[in-house]
């Protein structure tokens, strides 16, 4: 009887009551009037950042990369080295290692454009199997659309080198900013944290303060290292599955391997098209230049399905519909490297969301 009795007020928790009606129109319009503002203050805050890319991109990435560094800093101080001492240990680090990746790829990569008009015409060649298929498919464009068909081109096509070049790499000045600006982050992040919980009034408010930063630098240190260890590992893989298959410079595919997988699917996706690319290039058959990028797919799908989420999962959980809006949004707004930042804001956007909005498990009816 008592299991049963027990049954019955169990299910009568889960019970939930129809909510009330509206009391009156004034607390919707109340409502709506709330929501139309958190919509304007949205887009203005969309608008400032997109207006001000320049200055905010160089300056919030600057920012990131010393939170996640700064479980080094406090390690260091921990043995009495200075955070300035520290910090410019890092930034040098930092530049050897940029300086390094720049060149090893720099040589091939500029081989590769140069060779651009000899590599378009080999790649034209090896797809030829593809022209019939394309020009019915043309044709059944012309007989829907007319003449002026969506896939009608007109002129003869650009440049798209110096373009791509221009977009991709940074403008020097915002590559000086961003050092300059990591640099006093790492040196002087314990005044600025200082500073910022005297700001605040009373002793709660200056905790919750602690506990974000705290949780925001382990989370984002923890994501880095595990991501860094596992695009090592890939890259890796990948320079020795290139030197197996025969591709040339497969050291250059590792190291493009290895940074373009820090950005979730978008930089895959683009690995997987220069593999395929090079292969074309490089082998005589089709199915042959396949090998290398299906191997990729397989490679990265099995990383970034099974073994990154099982190892970051511990740490903090990241939705794959909200990392896709994330890295779309922030890739539209600034590019390429805001593909590159979309991962770590979604990262601190969620833990301070944790902190601020608890979550309060109650149980829902099917």
């Amino acid at each position: 009887m008592e299991y049963f009795r027990a049954k019955r007020e169990f299910r009568h928790a889960l019970v939930i009551s129809d909510p009330t009606p509206v009391g009156s129109a004034q607390r919707v319009w109340a409502a709506l009037g709330n929501v139309a503002i958190i919509g304007i203050f949205l887009l203005l805050c969309g608008a400032f950042l997109y207006v001000g890319r320049a200055f905010l991109l160089p300056v919030l990435a600057a920012a990131i990369v010393a939170l996640t560094l700064a479980p080094l800093i406090k390690f260091a101080r921990g043995y009495g080295l200075p955070p300035w001492i520290s910090g410019l240990i890092i930034l040098l680090a930092l530049l050897s290692l940029l300086s390094l990746v720049a060149t090893a790829i720099a040589a091939p990569i500029s081989e590769w454009i140069h060779r651009a008009p000899e590599i378009g015409t080999t790649i034209k060649q090896r797809l030829a199997v593809f022209d019939q298929p394309l020009a019915s498919l043309k044709q059944l464009e012309s007989t829907l659309f007319g003449g002026n068909g969506l896939l009608s081109a007109t002129g003869a096509p650009g440049n798209v080198v110096l373009p791509v070049v221009a977009f991709v790499t940074p403008a020097a000045g915002e590559l000086v900013l961003f050092f300059a600006t990591l640099l006093f982050f790492l040196v002087g992040q314990i005044e600025l944290r200082n500073s910022a919980i005297a700001m605040f009034s009373n002793h709660e408010a200056k905790v919750r303060f602690l506990k974000i930063m705290r949780d925001i630098e382990r989370n984002l240190a923890g994501y880095l290292a595990v991501v860094t260890v596992v695009n090592v590992v890939l890259g890796t893989m990948v320079a020795i599955g290139a030197a197996l298959i025969g591709l040339p410079n497969p050291i250059v595919f590792g190291v493009l391997a290895g940074l373009f997988n820090y950005v979730p699917y978008v930089g895959p996706a683009i690995m997987v098209v220069v593999l395929f690319g090079v292969g074309l290039v490089t082998f005589p058959s089709i199915g042959h230049a396949v090998i290398a990028p299906l191997a990729l797919i397989g490679l990265t799908t099995m990383e970034g399905h099974f073994i990154t989420p099982t190892i970051v999962g511990r740490r903090i959980t990241l939705n794959p519909l909200l990392v896709f809006l994330a890295l779309a949004f922030w890739t539209w707004l600034w590019g390429p490297l805001g593909a590159f930042l979309a991962v770590p804001l979604s990262i601190i956007g969620l833990v301070v969301f944790n902190h601020l909005l608890p979550d309060d498990e109650v149980p829902l009816p099917d």
